[in-house]
């Protein structure tokens, strides 16, 4: 996977803390991973799972949580990341707006949500409808990674939940 155009979609400053809530473990994970170690930034991992697996030797400064089923939304305390990457999720998830509505809430003002999901999964007009409706603006489809379709928006402060 080549995951440079990838890269340039996030330039982390020290001390940013950005989540991936995701089913899979891959090289975006890692990238991402790497890119906040060099900036002494944090990435913090959701991990849908139906089993625990021992992923702090590959990420030891990463805050993981593991998230059983796809019924509960993930945890995050409001305001506490300046990104939120939803991976391999949203069309699992049963209710896709209960993630949107807690990355909303954990996003510092002015920062960004990507959705990502395997290329031909996801209907790109109506989550970018869907994300508009929740409050996020300027909602884009990116193509960066072969294998997957990527919508990007912005958390914009009072402009609609005020949050």
């Amino acid at each position: 996977m080549e995951l440079k155009q990838f890269l340039q979609l996030f330039n982390p400053l020290p001390g940013n803390r950005y989540l991936q809530v995701t089913t899979s473990i891959d090289e975006t994970t890692k990238a991402l991973y790497d890119l906040l170690e060099n900036k002494d930034g944090e990435l913090r991992i959701a991990y849908y799972a139906d089993e625990e697996l021992d992923i702090s030797e590959q990420f030891p400064h990463a805050k993981i949580q593991y998230v059983k089923n796809f019924i509960h939304p993930f945890r995050a305390m409001p305001r506490d990341h300046d990104m939120v990457i939803i991976k391999d999720l949203f069309s699992l998830h049963h209710n896709p707006e209960i993630l949107l509505k807690t990355a909303y809430t954990t996003l510092a003002n002015t920062a960004e949500i990507i959705i990502m999901e395997k290329k031909g999964t996801m209907n790109v007009e109506a989550i970018k409808e869907l994300l508009e409706k929740l409050e996020y603006r300027v909602g884009n489809y990116i193509d960066v990674l072969p294998e997957y379709d990527l919508v990007i928006a912005k958390k914009m402060h009072m402009w609609g939940n005020g949050l």
